[in-house]
């Protein structure tokens, strides 16, 4: 199936830039992608998700990729979750959303907080109100590290991103990393997303320890709302989603589907995408009926 490109236009006049494959009166799936990502992080399930009979859309969410950088430097999480609700709106039918990680997060608070009722189900991969600090800290931790000084060549990126996934084997500089570098004028290549998205949060910690408390509180109320098809995909080895975590948040929401993925980590699209693909695309059969589905189409995507 061919895949098109073009612009969302999301919360405050921002542009996003997205990626469809599918048929477009198929049921429409957004994909909001993990922090320091893009939308090409979900380019196997896209294909995965259209052959199913889906229309996949995934894009980059603000200061990521190819969309645009906020000139104020909002990149609070109902900003994000914002996007989501934006990009919603501009469907003749309610999305299911997928997000991992940071997307997922503000899958939370766009569906519990700021606009229930804008999609049909939501799968959260990898993430849950409570995290484990530790495992925040080690992927805040990666994506500071170099967000300054870059990297003097995509190779060098390679052995960083190897040194942080040491359970995957070593891929090189290729075109697929590439997509994730920008090179400057200096000669060096920086990560493909504004590097205010990582200085706030790091500002954030540092001048208030109880903020991943706070944000919990706010996750676990958001989640407590929830009423529609909720999926949590956890990785079996993840350090950021505790079994405790699971439970807390099957409790909120005593309707939730859980799947676990045996030896998937955090970035369980890359380390297990069929066993993925296959969860979601087994949930959404089971919760997305194509009886709703509007024979116009969308309206802008």
């Amino acid at each position: 199936m061919a895949r098109e490109t073009f612009t969302i236009e999301g919360a405050g006049a921002i542009s996003l830039t997205a990626e469809a494959e599918g048929d477009a009166y198929a049921i429409p799936v957004l994909l909001a992608h993990g922090g320091g990502q893009t939308r090409r992080a979900w380019r196997r399930v896209v294909s995965e998700l259209a052959q199913a009979g889906f229309r996949a859309i995934a894009f980059d969410m603000r200061g990521h990729g190819d969309s645009d950088w906020s000139p104020c430097g909002a990149y609070e999480m109902r900003d994000f979750a914002a996007d989501l609700v934006a990009a919603a709106s501009r469907l003749d039918q309610k999305p299911a959303l997928v997000g991992a990680s940071l997307g997922g997060l503000a899958g939370l608070i766009a569906a519990g907080e700021l606009a229930p009722g804008s999609f049909a189900s939501l799968t959260l991969v990898d993430i849950a109100p409570r995290m484990e600090p530790s495992g925040v800290m080690r992927v805040v931790g990666f994506m500071e590290e170099h967000v300054d000084s870059g990297f003097a060549s995509p190779e060098e990126a390679a052995d960083v991103i190897a040194r942080y996934m040491p359970h995957r084997p070593r891929r090189g500089a290729s075109d697929g990393l590439k997509n994730y570098l920008r090179q400057k004028p200096d000669g060096r290549f920086y990560w493909h997303w504004d590097p205010v998205f990582i200085r706030n949060i790091m500002s954030a910690r540092q001048g208030d320890p109880d903020s991943q408390e706070r944000q919990s509180a706010m996750l676990s109320q958001a989640a407590a709302n929830l009423t529609l098809p909720l999926h949590l995909i956890r990785g079996g080895s993840s350090d950021l989603v505790s079994e405790e975590a699971v439970l807390h948040l099957r409790q909120l929401v005593p309707h939730a589907e859980y799947t676990d993925i045996a030896d998937a980590t955090h970035m369980v699209v890359g380390d297990a995408n069929d066993a993925f693909s296959a969860a979601i695309v087994d949930f959404l059969g089971r919760h997305q009926s194509r009886d709703t589905a509007q024979p116009q189409g969308t309206r802008e995507l």
